[in-house]
């Protein structure tokens, strides 16, 4: 099992930090670490205080299909291609929206990376005579 890291492109829709630094896309950084909870994700946001937030896998899945939400974190499907995600913490609140596709590929990763691996068909080889 390896980490997973996905950098992504998203919008940040409010959060006066980086409103004023950057109004485009900026630079998202998705981690799974299988090894430390299988089933939590983290998105790290840039900013003069990079905010990180650990969550449920799950929550980001049901997210992108319908509302959903969990104490500080709530996801829920923007139109067909958009899905937000809002951040609560002591400075406010950041909503984040992201590419659904970006945030699929990095599902689909984490599943790939948090799957056992399938044992390696043995090979029989043929016996080495000695002459």
């Amino acid at each position: 099992m390896s980490v997973v890291e996905q950098y992504a492109r998203a919008h940040i829709v409010t959060d006066a930090d980086l409103l004023a630094e950057e109004q485009d896309a900026v630079p998202v950084v998705l981690t799974y670490d299988p090894e430390t909870d299988p089933r939590l994700v983290r998105i790290r946001l840039p900013g003069r205080r990079a905010r990180e937030w650990t969550f449920s896998r799950s929550l980001l899945e049901q997210g992108l299909r319908a509302p959903a939400g969990s104490g500080e974190i709530q996801v829920w499907p923007c139109g067909r291609v958009q899905t937000v995600v809002e951040f609560h913490s002591a400075q406010g609140v950041s909503v984040v929206q992201f590419e659904t596709k970006a945030l699929m590929r990095f599902l689909r990763r984490t599943y790939l990376a948090a799957a056992p691996a399938a044992p390696a068909a043995s090979v029989e080889r043929e016996p080495q005579l000695r002459s």
